[in-house]
């Protein structure tokens, strides 16, 4: 998880001064520490950062309308077309054991490969391969085969709640609607909150309870945030 901010630094260009040196520390640290392509990271948080919270143009709430109703706009538009996909009135219940618990070990694991070997993205494979390669010689000999993917799944799901949780508390709770074409700031406003400042937040969140001046200034690096 602490990786997974850490990529996110070195993914927004914020580490070193120069770009190049940033793109190739962030294939190593999402490719060799977190077993992800850096290609599919770019590709998803651009739009994430371009459009926020905004239907159809941003990929961190495609989840509407297939299990969740997101935003006041949509769920009365869901309504209206009586489109009942789940219930959504029990969402609040639901959503913990779909939502946090599954999206990496159940739906990322596979797509990740999807998306590099459809985008030919042979040189993120080769490091996601590094990392399963590491992975299996590390608890080989001391788990065997089933503990592995025993220890691999117990990671991924807990990753997986501690990343929801972050990413999530910090834009679901803000204006999710169409794309209405308003200016970038106001954009950037109405799609973010922060979440308190604390030692223990700071280093939970990767400094990503500061979501506001990350969306304004998304290359400043984190440690700033407060200031």
């Amino acid at each position: 998880a602490q990786a997974g901010w850490l990529q996110h630094d070195f993914g927004h260009l914020s580490v070193f001064s120069s770009s190049k040196w940033n793109h190739w520390v962030h294939k190593f640290v999402i490719g060799h520490l977190k077993g992800a392509p850096a290609s599919w990271w770019n590709h998803l948080h651009f739009q994430h950062h371009a459009k926020p919270n905004c239907f159809r143009k941003d990929p961190d709430v495609n989840m509407h309308p297939l299990f969740f109703a997101l935003g006041k706009t949509l769920a009365v538009e869901l309504g209206v077309k009586k489109k009942k996909y789940m219930p959504y009135n029990h969402q609040h219940k639901y959503f913990f054991i779909i939502g946090p618990p599954a999206l990496l070990p159940l739906y990322f694991q596979w797509y990740i490969f999807y998306f590099v070997v459809q985008r030919k993205q042979w040189v993120d494979l080769a490091w996601m391969l590094t990392f399963y390669i590491r992975f299996f010689l590390t608890y080989w000999l001391l788990l065997g085969v089933k503990g592995i993917l025993g220890l691999f799944l117990l990671v991924r799901f807990i990753e997986s709640n501690w990343f929801v949780w972050v990413t999530q508390m910090n834009h679901i709770p803000m204006n999710i609607d169409y794309d209405k074409n308003v200016d970038w700031l106001s954009t950037q406003l109405q799609a973010t909150c922060n979440v308190h400042h604390s030692l223990f937040n700071d280093w939970f969140s990767g400094h990503l309870n500061f979501q506001i001046e990350h969306h304004l200034f998304p290359t400043m690096p984190r440690h700033n945030f407060w200031k």
